[in-house]
């Protein structure tokens, strides 16, 4: 059965989730990235959009202005969120957010935020851009314009948003770093019996 997280996203909504877990976002998505970041954490300036309850998505979206503040999403594929780790924590903090999506995972900063304040984090699959634009039903709103197209806090209307698949959940648990530990753990023989088959080569 699908699971779809719907906005407002309480605290209960997520404890249930676990690493690896797909899930489909409906309701509000905002797109947020390394500056919006930057103005809220490193310049002290409030964002002008309300997270509270709310989804951001690390992505820098194609859109298309047809009249005076009604815009068209055409694209919009995930941000790696590495580039996000060093404000998460402290975003997730001020900003309520309870779900976050991007590309790729996230580290301790991320991992302590989301334990500490019960939020989640969340990888879209690369390569689907235009797909995630169909799950886009309006832009409502655009805020910090001047900061040029992919850096925009679009405010996004979506309905089941995915998949998402869940990457660091509610415990601090990281489902990059648990899959590494898995796959260093397999490699270490396959090298060694590499190693006694190659050995002859100076």
């Amino acid at each position: 059965m699908k699971k779809i997280l719907t906005t407002p996203i309480k605290d209960e909504d997520l404890q249930s989730l676990k690493t690896g877990d797909v899930v489909y976002l409906t309701g509000t998505l905002v797109t947020c990235r390394d500056v919006a970041h930057r103005r809220l954490i490193e310049l002290g300036r409030e964002l002008p959009v309300d997270l509270q309850g709310l989804a951001i998505f690390h992505a820098g979206p194609i859109v298309v202005e047809k009249n005076t503040n009604e815009f068209e999403m055409i694209s919009i594929g995930p941000t790696t969120s590495m580039r996000m780790e060093k404000f998460e924590k402290e975003f997730i903090e001020q900003t309520g957010v309870k779900l976050i999506v991007g590309k790729g995972g996230m580290g301790p900063n991320t991992e302590e935020g989301c334990r500490r304040y019960k939020a989640v984090h969340a990888v879209f699959p690369g390569g689907c851009a235009v797909l995630a634009a169909t799950c886009v039903e309006k832009i409502e709103d655009a805020q910090w314009r001047d900061l040029g197209m992919p850096e925009t806090l679009w405010v996004n209307r979506v309905k089941e948003f995915g998949p998402l698949i869940i990457s660091i959940d509610t415990e601090g648990n990281n489902l990059f770093e648990e899959n590494k530990k898995t796959y260093n753990a397999r490699k270490l023989p396959i090298i060694d019996e590499i190693n006694r088959q190659i050995k002859f080569i100076k």
